[in-house]
């Protein structure tokens, strides 16, 4: 989750620099719910002990 937020993270960045703010603006939503989500995911598999699959 993280990686992909990242990423879109990247493309929010670039898409800022290039002046489309409309794309800009969906990256950045993007990347922030990807982030939080992928946070509460990694806090609920530290409480129970979990490990995420390997990749």
């Amino acid at each position: 989750m993280f990686s992909w937020a990242l990423v879109f993270l990247i493309v929010a960045i670039i898409a800022g620099i290039f002046g489309m703010s409309g794309i800009a603006g969906v990256a950045t939503n993007i990347a922030w719910i990807l982030f939080v989500v992928g946070l509460i995911l990694a806090v609920i598999f530290f409480i129970t002990g979990r490990r995420p699959p390997p990749v």
